[in-house]
């Protein structure tokens, strides 16, 4: 980036997120949106209504050539974010591709060893990451505040929208495998996933999901294109509580149950034998923890901004990204084997290159 001089940003794809991204990053200090690119010219003509000083197009050739564009922000559609994501990188522009980074294991590989290689940051868009609330948790289960995990489970279903390029489980899954992996500090070691197409013959429009972390943890997903209201739940359970992060809910958002039940040694310290094993029970309050009103998108795109700025590195980086993809991948193996177990096949470790 040139010295004293914003940060200069592109969007491509100016749908549903390619709008947030224009209006979030055009209201940080510091950053000017100078490109928007769609192939769709009705995109186009609602991009010049609210962004007319931006350079309009529908060529990707038009953003790349363009030596004054620092960093891209890819809002395509998934199957397309390899494509698109390259040739950005090969053009030396720092990027921010929405969820996923790729629909395969070996392009999300090759995108986080490009950007490696060429210095520049590669920031995935788990937007969830960067929510108060999902923070919170985090912070309820590093400080050992709920105890021992148990287990963990989300809920993320709809009436649609329904996506053309990938199934239900590629479209809102990756959202909770990034949540659980941030939660856990790991990534699965296995996963079995069972599906159903409803609507049409090509893709799930339904899915459920089992995961198995380190230590015991189990994970379980339940996503929907075909549920009649709108769910974004996720419930996390230990030995000492159970916090309820509820998506929808404005006014309380993470819910802390002090409510738990673990297995207890006898007097001497020895655990019980079988028939006389001796449960506690807590039952206590429930708290609602005061969150800091900030839009998750906004934290997201200035975490991105610092990460070229200064070299940070990103929350949800190129590593991040590919280790979801690497559980995505078992779980389209499972699915085809009708939710047999498959491993999680490890991810590459990606050496993270200084941006200039």
């Amino acid at each position: 980036m040139r010295p004293f001089e914003p940060l200069h940003v592109a969007i491509v794809g100016y749908g549903y997120w390619g709008r947030n991204y224009a209006r979030v990053l055009g209201e940080l200090d510091g950053v000017e949106v100078v490109g928007i690119c769609d192939e769709r010219l009705g995109a186009l003509e609602d991009a010049v209504r609210k962004l007319g000083h931006t350079m309009i197009t529908t060529t990707l050739d038009d953003i790349l050539a363009d030596a004054s564009v620092d960093a891209v922000v890819v809002c395509t559609p998934a199957a397309s974010h390899y494509g698109v994501a390259r040739r950005c990188l090969e053009a030396g522009k720092h990027i921010l591709v929405e969820k996923p980074l790729t629909t395969s294991s070996q392009h999300a590989t090759e995108l986080a060893e490009l950007a490696a290689s060429q210095g520049r940051v590669l920031l995935v868009g788990h937007t969830f990451l960067y929510n108060q609330g999902i923070m919170k948790l985090k912070d309820c289960i590093v400080s050992g505040e709920v105890g021992q995990l148990y287990y963990m489970y989300a809920r993320r279903t709809n009436l649609g929208p329904i996506r053309m390029d990938v199934n239900a489980l590629w479209d809102l899954a990756p959202h909770d495998v990034a949540i659980f992996n941030y939660l856990t500090g790991s990534r699965p070691i296995s996963v079995s996933a069972v599906g159903a197409r409803l609507l049409r013959d090509e893709l799930e429009d339904v899915g459920f999901i089992t995961l198995s972390y380190p230590r015991n943890v189990l994970g379980h997903i339940h996503v929907s294109w075909t549920d009649p209201s709108k769910v974004r739940e996720l419930v996390v359970v230990g030995s000492q509580e159970r916090v309820v992060f509820n998506d929808l809910d404005t006014m309380e958002q993470v819910r802390i149950f002090e409510k738990g039940v673990e297995a207890v040694a006898d007097s001497n310290g020895q655990d019980l034998g079988f028939g006389e094993l001796k449960l506690l029970v807590r039952d206590g309050d429930i708290r609602s923890p005061r969150l800091a009103p900030e839009e998750p998108l906004k934290r997201e795109c200035s975490h991105f901004v610092e990460c070229i700025e200064s070299g940070v590195e990103p929350l949800s980086g190129a590593q991040d990204g590919l280790d979801v993809i690497s559980v995505m991948d078992a779980i389209d193996a499972s699915l085809a084997r009708h939710g047999a177990p498959v491993p999680v096949e490890p991810a590459g470790v990606v050496a993270v290159g200084a941006p200039e």
